[in-house]
């Protein structure tokens, strides 16, 4: 846990401070980050900070629409949008759903597929299918039960079979509540895997979830229920997708608000795949407008969240809505956008014009940064064992601002110290005034910074 200690004045007790900051992390076991990369979304990596530095919540940037719903079958109410990659190909997977201005469903849902090959530009391929209206001329890949909240993934199990390498979960009411799983080779033609419900304790509404965790060897499921009054989340485990246990709530530290959390949209941050990312859609009952917060977690079950929406329902029209500000389940780097992370937000729903999906790019690692003031401040990591015998660092410095890190051994001494870092840098190699001998061992890092923000860092 972070100590956060405010400025002190007197040089006496900033060395006592420091001093204490190496007292406490010698008696603590190591945290082992080997050579993986760490970012900055929680506490587990921070010892003691000092002054003016914190956490920062960061929010995408917006960029353009990519995709309308304003076929017959799909609507104004098309949502529960699943993206995802598969080779060099970007596959979604959608409800296709329209309300009138009463808000009385037009036709019945329809479950869609659309596929784009650099994530912006889509297409809706003409399958041949499933008979809409007296035609097969569309994109219509599932019509029979559980079509409300279909979703689906590529299944990255070794062992999964070529007819079920994806995979989806649909349910509630055509199956009497609860999910049941689907297999298809393509993503196109599915199979249902059962007749009842594999997941049956909740309410399931939403779009209910599943991935293959590849650091546990399992799958893992994220679905609504209720609890302690609100709209709250499950999760579950599995080896064989039919049979789950390991039921448990999701559990927040001690004072996170007791909200409703309609969507849950989790998943393994790809850069970093010991890091649960989610973005729960955060839902008023009064206003019936929903917007996505962010929460990160290290087990699955135990999450951190952020109070701010990292979608606000302002950014950047159209979001202000009944249920207009779902985030849409998935993240990319896309062709030729190293340096970025492409999600994707809902806008526009229950509209007389069809719903809407639009791009929102992060930094690399940028969902949370260490923010240092006008006033600067410190940071003193806990004791990390390591490989490799370079630092890695993702950084920010603002115009005028400034970054150093110091390396620390067991009992607090500096053995290494970088010269000053400016500008923007991605995985920059930090370069050393007083060069540590990084090799093997465990060390403390100590980061000054002011006016820059640090994202990440890892070993190499």
């Amino acid at each position: 846990m972070a100590f956060f200690i405010q400025p002190i004045t007197t040089t006496t007790a900033v060395l006592c401070l420091h001093v204490m900051a190496a007292t406490v992390a010698v008696s603590a076991d190591p945290i082992d980050v080997g050579t993986r990369l760490e970012l900055f979304v929680d506490d587990r990596l921070i010892n003691v900070t000092e002054g003016d530095v914190s956490r920062q919540l960061i929010r995408p940037e917006p960029q353009e629409v990519v995709f309308e719903t304003g076929e017959p079958w799909e609507g104004n109410t098309s949502g529960y949008y699943t993206v995802f990659q598969d080779g060099d190909t970007y596959r979604m997977i959608y409800r296709g759903w329209r309300h009138d201005e009463k808000m009385k469903a037009v036709h019945k849902e329809v479950t869609c597929y659309a596929e784009s090959k650099d994530g912006i530009h889509w297409t809706k391929p003409k399958l041949g299918l499933f008979e809409w209206n007296g035609s097969k001329e569309n994109n219509i890949v599932w019509l029979g039960p559980g079509t409300h909240n279909f979703t689906a993934f590529r299944d990255s199990n070794p062992a999964a079979p070529a007819e079920a390498r994806y995979k989806a979960f649909g349910g509630i009411g055509d199956f009497g509540g609860g999910l049941v799983p689907f297999s298809s080779p393509d993503c196109m033609h599915w199979t249902q895997g059962s007749e009842k419900p594999v997941i049956t304790n909740g309410a399931f509404d939403s779009q209910n979830l599943a991935f293959w965790d590849t650091d546990r060897g399992e799958y893992r499921a994220y679905w609504r229920y209720f609890g302690n009054g609100v709209r709250a989340i499950r999760t579950a485990t599995s080896k064989d997708f039919s049979h789950w246990e390991n039921e448990a709530d999701l559990t927040y530290p001690e004072g996170t608000p007791n909200e409703h959390l309609y969507t849950n949209a989790i998943q393994k941050y790809f850069r970093a795949p010991h890091l649960f990312i989610g973005f729960p859609t955060r839902y008023e009952p009064k206003s019936q407008q929903v917007e996505p917060i962010l929460m990160t977690s290290r087990d699955g079950v135990r999450f951190q969240r952020y109070a701010d929406a990292v979608i606000p329902r302002t950014a950047p029209k159209d979001r202000n809505h009944n249920r207009s500000n779902y985030m849409v389940w998935g993240m990319f780097q896309l062709p030729g956008k190293p340096n970025e992370i492409s999600v994707y937000g809902t806008e526009n729903y229950y509209e007389s014009t069809p719903g809407r999906v639009r791009r929102f790019v992060y930094r690399v690692d940028g969902f949370v940064a260490l923010r240092g003031g006008d006033d600067g401040g410190l940071v003193t990591t806990k004791r990390l064992q390591y490989k490799g015998q370079q630092l890695l660092l993702n950084y920010v410095v603002k115009p005028g601002g400034a970054l150093t890190v110091e390396v620390l051994n067991d009992a607090g001494e500096v053995i290494g110290k970088s010269g000053t870092l400016s500008g923007n840098a991605v995985d920059a190699k930090v370069t050393w005034v007083q060069k540590p001998a990084l090799d093997k061992g465990t060390v403390q890092l100590r980061f000054t910074i002011r006016n820059a923000d640090v994202y990440s860092l890892r070993f190499k």
